[in-house]
């Protein structure tokens, strides 16, 4: 286990994201920690940042301010906002990865608000570390145990809360309660083993869902007929088609891939397989047999397989379509077996009268559900984006207890600022990434690589100038500390500060510098013509505590 990097959060300093990356994917790698141990005291450098602007402005719902300045980029405090490396992250696809093995550029399931809801949108991962530090075992009533930082938040019925926090005093934040309801669609199922009843029974509802085997005749030289069971895949997706053939060769039946017709057509991923054997008519026959009793594995294998043969998610509605009747009431009892509820559809009016149809109810929880319990190879059928977060799952928190030792957590950052971890919507940090526009890492870079705006008052006065400008309050402090420890010698925060007295502009603060006690006569003025509010952000009054969450930050005292 990697030792802590002195005074810093940060243990590695991964490339930047716009930098040309090779993934190593051996289990070895998954710790992010650099092949060359980084220094034990890494210095601070200063840069000059020459941006030609200051103000800086957003029309996010969720960010409390439509303006901000930031002096600084980059921050010394080393705060970290972390989970266990194993809690499950829901993909864009709709599979789950445990948030270890996440990588710069993936595709994953974010949030952004809808009124009084959210919906899922698809969002990148911009960023990805790990630290060590103390950590928290969340529980909640379903069972769920999520394991995180003190400093990570997570999404309540009543907004964002960090999981630690005081009730009054200095260290008053919102924080999570026995009282709080966490918001999400309830904890994440397990894959499926692949064991021997799984794969005959998705064999079974593929072979079946596709249209069943088949005879065909080919010509051979001298006008002699050889005889192929020929497997009706040919609409499957190529994934689908690709574990088909491999787990029949595992039944001892042997295949090979030809050209589909409908992939000739230019049909992206499909293939047709056959089996050029004589007896391969009746071993397939015998390998998707209807058990008499079938076991649930078996179960949850027959309706992946059925899913990628003729389901679909789309426009929020789950749905398995067959030509046969029978084939989807057996769809529906699987369905009822493994506690989905399902309804058999009337037929349509059209072509669609041809069809049989079950759809399995509950919402994007209970979809999210059979997707991770049946375990379907085909991802482009799973159109989870736009749907309505909400569920009956009991999300209610029921402990927090803090584990022994530090852990090794991970965290990242995404485009939404948010993501879904382990069916609850969690928080990332924001700042870090920013770096990355600099060619430096959201590691270590972000923490000892400081760029300064040494022009910011001259840059705001032009600003606050111009014949269009419509004066709201400016935010200091929203990616980074306006009172980093440079702010000493700087006192780039002091000139904005008086720039902005001499204009009678209002402004907020957010810090947890010491420091702002040096402007406390600036400050006060503009207190006094009543244009000024000042938060301070104290974690926690354990002074331990404190070193390890936040190394570099004022002491609690």
């Amino acid at each position: 286990m990697q030792p802590p990097i002195k005074g810093r959060g940060a243990l590695s300093n991964e490339a930047s994201r716009f930098l040309k990356q090779t993934a190593d994917r051996s289990a070895d790698y998954v710790d992010a920690v650099p092949e060359e141990d980084p220094p034990r005291h890494p210095a601070t450098r200063l840069h000059v940042d020459a941006s030609r602007s200051i103000i800086s402005r957003n029309d996010s719902p969720d960010v409390p301010f439509g303006q901000s300045i930031n002096p600084y980029r980059g921050c010394e405090h080393g705060c970290v906002y972390c989970l266990a490396g194993d809690t499950p992250i829901l993909m864009a696809d709709g599979t789950t990865r445990p948030i270890a093995d996440l990588r710069v550029g993936d595709l994953i399931c974010g949030t952004v608000r809808d009124g009084q809801h959210r919906r899922t949108v698809r969002t990148t991962v911009r960023a990805h570390w790990s630290v060590l530090k103390p950590a928290y075992r969340v529980t909640l009533a379903d069972g769920t145990q999520l394991v995180a930082g003190a400093d990570h938040r997570f999404l309540t019925e009543r907004g964002w809360k960090f999981v630690t926090g005081a009730g009054q005093g200095p260290g008053r934040r919102p924080h999570l309660t026995r009282r709080n309801r966490l918001i999400g669609t309830g904890a994440f199922s397990r894959r499926p083993p692949a064991d021997g009843d799984y794969r005959r029974g998705y064999l079974s509802g593929l072979i079946r869902g596709a249209g069943g085997p088949g005879d065909r005749y080919d010509e051979r030289p001298g006008g002699a007929l050889a005889r192929h069971v020929r497997l009706r895949l040919e609409r499957c997706d190529a994934e689908a088609a690709h574990r088909a053939r491999r787990w029949l060769s595992e039944e001892a039946v042997g295949t090979r891939r030809v050209a589909s017709p409908i992939a000739l057509s230019g049909r992206s991923g499909s293939s047709a397989v056959r089996a050029p054997v004589l007896d391969a008519a009746a071993s397939i026959g015998d390998l998707i047999a209807w058990p008499a009793a079938p076991p649930p594995s078996w179960q949850r294998g027959f309706l992946a397989g059925m899913f990628d043969a003729a389901g679909c998610v789309r426009g929020g509605t789950l749905r398995i379509c067959s030509a046969d009747a029978q084939l989807v009431r057996r769809v529906a009892e699987a369905l009822d077996a493994q506690g989905f509820r399902a309804l058999i559809e009337p037929r349509g009016p059209g072509p669609a009268r041809a069809l049989h149809a079950v759809r399995v109810l509950g919402g994007l929880a209970a979809h999210l559900r059979f997707l991770h319990t049946a375990d379907p190879a085909v991802t482009r059928r799973r159109d989870l984006i736009g749907r309505r977060i909400a569920s009956a799952a009991r999300l209610a928190v029921t402990a927090i207890e803090r584990l022994a030792g530090a852990r090794r957590l991970y965290d990242i950052t995404t485009g939404t600022g948010d993501f879904i971890a382990d069916g609850v919507v969690s928080h990332n940090c924001f700042a870090r990434p920013t770096h990355a526009y600099l060619d430096h890492s959201p590691g270590l870079d972000f923490e000892t690589e400081i760029y300064a705006k040494p022009d910011a008052a001259r840059l705001l006065d032009a600003e606050l100038r111009r014949p269009g400008y419509r004066p709201e309050p400016i935010h200091l402090g929203a990616a980074t500390d306006p009172y980093q420890p440079l702010e000493r010698e700087a006192r780039l925060t002091r000139a904005l500060l008086e720039k902005l007295l001499e204009f009678g502009h209002p402004v907020t603060v957010l810090t947890k510098g010491t420091l702002i006690e040096r402007d406390l006569d600036v400050l006060g003025e503009l207190a006094r013509r009543r244009l000024a509010r000042v938060a301070l952000s104290i974690t926690t009054l354990d002074r331990e505590l404190k070193r390890s969450l936040e190394p570099r930050a004022a002491a609690p005292a």
